[in-house]
This record gives C-alpha cells, sequence and structure tokens, in this order.
C-alpha cells in the first residue's frame, strides 16, 4: 500500500472525505510535511495515532493544545475534532496511521470491540493521549505503531497479519494504561456539537461577507457564545477561522487552476486584491504570485 502526504479535504462538517485504506483492509498510513502546510481542523470516524519524526509539533484535540516533542506522539480517538501546526519555523514533519476500529475490534459482537474497544470509543473523558518517548509504555505504545506503519507500507508478506497484530498490542496498551485526560462537562460536549455545525456554515459560505451573527445563527446561539465556543474548542474567533479558510481554498486555486490572482481573491471573499496578498503573505510566508511559482516548480 503506498504512502501518501495526507492532503486532508473535509466536506461541509469538517468531517474529512478521505478514504483510509479500503472496506477490507481499513488503514492508511501518511507524511505530513507541517513546514509548507499544517493540516487544518477535521475529525473523522477512524482513530489515528500520529509521532512527530522531525522538529516539534504543536497538536490541538478537543478543545486542548498538546507540545510533541520530536519522537513524541499523540492518540486521537473517534469523531474527536483535531488540527497540528509546527512549533516553530524550520522543519517540521509527522507521520500517523488512520485506521477504522473495526480492523482490531472486529464485529459489533466481538469480545475484542465490547470488552476493548467500544468504552474508549464512547468515554468522553478520554478523545486523545499525548505519548512520551520517556515513559516505557508510552514508547511501546508507539514502537508498535511504527510496525504497522512498516507493515502497511512496506507490504511485507503477510503484512495484514502484521499490522493487526501491532494495533492491537498499541490499543490493548492505550485502553488500558492511558488515563482519562478529564471528566468533560456536558457544556463541553454541547460546545463541540455546535463548533462542528459552525465550521460547516463558514466551510459552506466562505466565499460570502459572512458575519459572527449569521455564523452564531447557524448554531441558534448568540454572537458572544460563538465567540467562547471558538475561543475554547478551537483557540481562535470565528473571523480569523474564516480568513484561514479563504486563504486555505485561494492556495488551492493557486496550486490547481490558472485563474488570475485577483479572480481568486475574489472568488475566496476578498474583496481588496492588496488585503488578500498581505493576508497571503502572513500565512504561507510568500505572496500568492511567488507561492504558484515555487509549487510549480516543486511539481516539476
Amino acid at each position: 500500500m503506498a504512502l501518501s502526504a495526507c492532503n486532508t479535504e473535509t466536506d461541509s462538517a469538517g468531517r474529512e472525505l478521505t478514504v483510509h485504506g479500503t472496506a477490507a483492509f481499513p488503514i492508511a498510513c501518511y507524511h505530513d510535511d507541517l513546514e509548507a502546510a499544517p493540516v487544518p481542523w477535521h475529525w473523522h470516524e477512524e482513530l489515528e495515532l500520529l509521532i512527530a519524526s522531525e522538529g516539534g509539533v504543536l497538536a490541538a484535540a478537543a478543545g486542548e493544545k498538546y507540545t510533541l516533542a520530536e519522537g513524541d506522539g499523540l492518540f486521537i480517538n473517534a469523531g474527536v475534532l483535531h488540527a497540528d501546526w509546527p512549533l516553530a519555523a524550520g522543519r517540521c514533519r509527522l507521520h500517523s496511521v488512520v485506521f477504522h476500529p473495526r480492523l482490531v475490534g472486529g464485529s459489533p459482537d466481538s469480545v475484542f470491540w465490547q470488552k476493548y474497544l467500544q468504552p474508549l470509543l464512547t468515554d468522553p473523558s478520554r478523545p486523545c493521549a499525548v505519548l512520551r518517548r520517556s515513559v516505557d509504555w508510552q514508547r511501546e505504545a508507539m514502537e508498535c505503531m511504527e510496525r504497522a506503519f512498516r507493515a502497511v507500507v512496506n507490504e511485507i508478506p503477510g503484512y495484514e497479519f502484521k499490522t493487526r497484530a501491532a494495533l492491537s498490542e498499541m490499543m490493548y496498551l492505550l485502553v488500558t494504561r492511558a488515563p482519562a485526560t478529564r471528566a468533560v462537562p456536558k457544556k463541553a460536549l454541547r460546545s463541540a456539537d455546535r463548533i462542528k455545525t459552525m465550521l460547516q456554515f463558514v466551510q459552506t459560505h466562505y466565499a460570502e461577507d459572512l458575519t459572527v451573527e449569521q455564523i452564531a445563527a447557524s448554531a441558534s446561539i448568540s454572537p458572544s457564545e460563538c465567540l467562547r465556543c471558538f475561543h475554547d474548542m478551537i483557540g481562535t474567533t470565528p473571523n480569523q477561522y474564516l480568513r484561514g479558510q479563504r486563504l486555505q481554498r485561494a492556495a488551492e486555486l493557486l496550486c490547481g487552476t490558472t485563474l488570475q490572482v485577483t479572480a481568486i481573491a475574489a472568488q475566496c471573499g476578498f474583496e481588496d486584491s492588496s488585503y488578500f496578498a498581505r493576508s497571503f503573505r502572513q500565512l504561507y510566508g510568500c505572496g500568492p504570485t511567488e507561492f504558484r511559482r515555487r509549487t510549480l516548480r516543486a511539481g516539476q
């Protein structure tokens, strides 16, 4: 199975559209170059374990941020909203395995599912777990992940069995050793549902002249509650998130089309081309034209 760069594409709800593996073998392995582009906010039904392979990573999940030194990892439970950024300037890479729980748990009536997977999947106090190389069982869990990663990428004989065995060992460690982060209050669970609804609205209407009031109305809450949800859940404001979505879409159009920069700016909701260029430079470190030229050169 080929190793892929994880180009995260989401639907209007922020739910990831990428199909990880196949129905028969639902797992995929990815490399992300965060220096080139961060992993945007998204969520999926699959479980994920990522490891910072080069440089430090700032990972966010379930309303919390975690600093991962090179070699550290993060387990992310199903349905948890998450994103990743470089911790500092310079090279920053991570690799990950994303797999459906049934690969390890089997059918819902199996002992593996009922005794181990189901309690983890339905526990709101365990949305994720930071894994440090300095802790024996956490290092062992990451080594299991690495074995699964190599088996999938190299397709060694019997790699399906080897992958499932390594992931089963990893999940047993996580289920039995990873502590609950905290008892998540009902208000936080409600905020998680609301933020997904508002992300859906922004990602659908990013090209329009949106206001905080409209974003709040999409989740049937007040503007002040909308601001609180964005701050608490993803650490930003609705307007900053909206601008990020517009710039991300602009970068995609610069790479994938021959549209003029002014046309892309307008199509992505920027009425002022100068403001678009300044904002783009702040996020990507160069102007739109230079970004397109570098991307084309890298592709060649």
